[in-house]
């Protein structure tokens, strides 16, 4: 099954930077290829999925590439697409009840989504769990608003405060359960 997920990846990525994305000039296809160089170099492994953001309050185009290792542990690295900059790794547990997360956590789930979509009104469609670099705990949300329009919402699981917003232009690939 890894090996399949890693083929539709490639074969997607191969579709996706041959047409719509080539017409971009330094756009997509030169980045994603430098973000896709540079996150190998980092985590060894597969790729799971791969998604297209913008950082809502900077404007900056990102790459999420989330990459599996062989010890079945789920990365997920944000890449600057105009640098080709990996700015941000985070490792992905399974749940809220993980020791690396629990330890952290003074939020609850219920409550941090409740923050999230006070703030961007939609139904939560996934839930992911994430130990940033720092350790610090969080809480990202895929809140979708309306056919083409989904934020991806981070809440600190400490403080229960929105440290980022991303609005999921694309994705590929599939999470790895």
């Amino acid at each position: 099954m890894k090996k399949l997920s890693t083929l539709i990846i490639a074969l997607s990525l191969i579709t996706i930077s041959q047409s719509s994305l080539a017409g971009h000039g330094h756009g997509h296809g030169g980045g994603l290829h430098k973000c896709l160089k540079e996150a190998s170099k980092l985590k060894k492994g597969y790729y799971g999925k791969l998604e297209y953001l913008t950082l809502t309050e900077k404007g900056v185009k990102t790459f999420e590439i989330e990459v599996n290792d062989e010890n079945g542990v789920e990365w997920e690295l944000m890449c600057d697409e105009a640098s080709g900059t990996i700015y941000e790794i985070e490792r992905e547990v399974e749940s809220a009840s993980d020791p690396l997360f629990k330890k952290k956590m003074k939020v609850n789930e219920k409550t941090a989504a409740q923050t999230a979509t006070a703030l961007y009104p939609g139904k939560v469609v996934h839930t992911e769990y994430e130990i940033e670099a720092n350790g610090a705990a969080s809480y990202e949300f895929d809140i979708w608003e309306s056919p083409g329009v989904t934020y991806k919402v981070e809440v600190d699981a400490t403080s229960g405060e929105i440290v980022e917003v991303n609005i999921e232009k694309w994705d590929i690939g599939r999470e790895t359960e």
